[in-house]
């Protein structure tokens, strides 16, 4: 700045009735370690006050706003360890942003100005600490994580790293397999387009489908469509996600790491968490029933979510650590809507997204179903199974887990959630909370009291013991068998056993015998494709040709 530009800026920072947050004036100065505390308060405080620049201006009283003069010279002044200042501070600060000292006379009395960069796409550390101004207090911003998650979530508001151009890569850079999945999965998203998609070429549909700006690949492209090596092209950014087994100590018993494409990587994975059959459910009233641990739609959900919400810039990967009891998926970046309970109780779409573009080809790949709502349909997923609530750890600011749990933890919640249909989706997170010794709040507890689903005085309270007296075991069981799944080798098994009976059957002959037997749990839509998948992994294994069209299909048994 020129000196007439620096003291029009110090005119408007005293023209000010109190100082804001993202300026602060110091009579004299302060020593090295305070110094470099509120560089890193007020680059943060500018972020989240949607200012380009913080200002420090030293020989200026904080509150009478008079211009009294410092002897403070940082050019001569010294850090710690005899180190010049500026070095000393430029060192300590992570991610180092810059700033930039004027010195100049104002007023008759030389001032000292620092122009400090404001923070971009995560907190600014002094010292390995993050500090954030708080009105005129100097704070840790460990202690204000939403304001942390904010400054973590800033950035996307702006700029979409998802829609970035991948200066190097051409279609030869993209897995022919991966590329044909997506038009196949695009035909059955989008069907009144299916005769034109047939009609484009890889570019144009690439186009189409905003995975390219004209003719030019995105870093969505790569993540989801490119061959395994071409991940280097979007580095520093790290594409992988890695599936990990570990034992009852803890102890690593096994690995795999994929790549892209993402579109195919996540049938990789999925086929690697070992879904068991869990055959020990409530005793008593209730016989015992097997289902699966995990719901196939749920685990390909959360995986989805990782891909969609990870910050590729923070260089983390994605993992899924699998144990004999549960699930975690991990992925860097902050949880973007705040709290999981906001996700639940509202009824519109998230407003703002860290991938928009790759959120945007997500949906018109048919990997999720909305941009929205997913995470809350996960709730009721495991809801309708009576099995464990997803649980999600929100404790950093650049990390989400979500752990799914593949065994009943309280015999009493299942029972209580198959006998009580009249609980709404709100009812179940409480009492899920309970079973896994979560606090509540008051008032949460008087809304499960007139409900009779808890027993004991707050905070000591349980899940009651009473089921619905007009509920007999039979209508338990018959409940519970309307919302299990089989094994995916009975409905193979159903199929082949209807061709060797008929010889030759039609997708809505096999639709109807087998839609009625898969959960109700189960859309209508997701039941189809649910029948679609079991045909083609028939068909991949070569027991099964379809010797119709796509449309009038005709399935028969390969003769060996």
């Amino acid at each position: 700045m020129t000196e007439t530009e620096l003291i029009a800026l110090v005119d408007t920072l005293r023209s000010q009735t109190s100082e804001q947050e993202w300026f602060e004036f110091k009579a004299n100065r302060y020593t090295p370690l305070e110094l470099g505390e509120y560089i890193s308060a007020l680059a943060n405080a500018a972020c989240l006050c949607d200012k380009p620049h913080a200002y420090l201006v030293f020989g200026i009283h904080d509150q009478t706003h008079e211009v009294v003069g410092t002897t403070f010279d940082p050019y001569t002044a010294k850090g710690k360890g005899d180190q010049p200042l500026q070095l000393w501070l430029t060192l300590q600060l992570q991610p180092n942003l810059g700033f930039t000292i004027y010195p100049v006379v104002y007023a008759g009395k030389r001032i000292v100005v620092f122009e400090i960069n404001a923070a971009v796409d995560r907190p600014v550390s002094f010292a390995g600490k993050e500090w954030i101004r708080i009105g005129e207090c100097k704070t840790e911003l460990r202690y204000h994580p939403p304001k942390a998650r904010e400054i973590w979530n800033r950035t996307y508001r702006l700029h979409d790293w998802s829609a970035e151009i991948c200066e190097q890569a051409t279609v030869q850079d993209l897995d022919r397999v991966a590329l044909d999945r997506a038009k196949a999965e695009y035909k059955t998203k989008y069907p009144a387009q299916a005769s034109g998609v047939d009609s484009w070429d890889d570019l144009t549909f690439l186009n189409k489908t905003r995975i390219a700006v004209k003719g030019r690949l995105t870093n969505t492209a790569i993540l989801l469509l490119g061959k395994p090596e071409s991940a280097s092209l979007i580095a520093p950014a790290v594409a992988r996600i890695s599936w990990i087994l570990k034992g009852e100590t803890n102890n690593e018993k096994d690995y795999e790491h994929f790549g892209p494409p993402f579109l195919l990587s996540v049938e990789a994975v999925f086929n690697k968490i070992r879904n068991l059959t869990i055959r020990h459910l409530p005793d008593g009233t209730l016989f015992p029933l097997e289902t699966t641990q995990y719901d196939p739609w749920v685990l390909r959900e959360v995986l989805h979510n990782c891909i969609a919400h990870q910050n590729y810039t923070l260089q983390g990967r994605i993992n899924v650590v699998e144990t004999s009891s549960a699930v975690t998926f991990t992925n860097v970046g902050s949880f973007i809507p705040g709290s999981i309970e906001q996700v639940i109780r509202q009824d519109a779409p998230q407003e703002v997204y860290r991938n928009p573009r790759l959120a945007e080809a997500m949906v018109h790949l048919n990997m999720i179903d909305t941009q929205g709502g997913g995470i809350k349909k996960m709730f009721a997923t495991q809801a309708k199974r009576f099995f464990p609530l997803p649980d999600y750890d929100l404790s950093s600011v650049d990390r989400v887990a979500v752990t799914l749990r593949g065994e009943i933890i309280d015999e009493k919640y299942t029972r209580l959630l198959i006998s009580r249909t009249d609980l709404d989706l709100w009812d179940a997170i409480l009492l899920d909370k309970i079973q896994k010794k979560i606090p509540i709040s008051k008032e949460q507890y008087s809304r499960l009291k007139k409900t009779e689903a808890v027993e004991g005085r707050y905070p000591n309270i349980f899940i009651s013991t009473m089921v619905a007296a007009a509920s007999d075991d039979a209508e338990l069981k018959a409940q519970y068998i309307r919302n299990r799944a089989f094994d995916d080798q009975y409905y193979r098994d159903t199929i082949l056993s209807i061709l060797r009976k008929f010889e030759t059957a039609t997708r809505q002959d096999i639709d109807k015998v087998l839609i009625s037997k898969l959960p109700d749990i189960l859309s209508p839509e997701q039941k189809k494709k649910k029948i679609a998948n079991l045909l083609l992994s028939l068909r991949k294994k070569g027991m099964l040709i379809n010797m119709g069209s796509d449309k009038n299909s005709c399935w028969k048994l390969v003769s060996h």
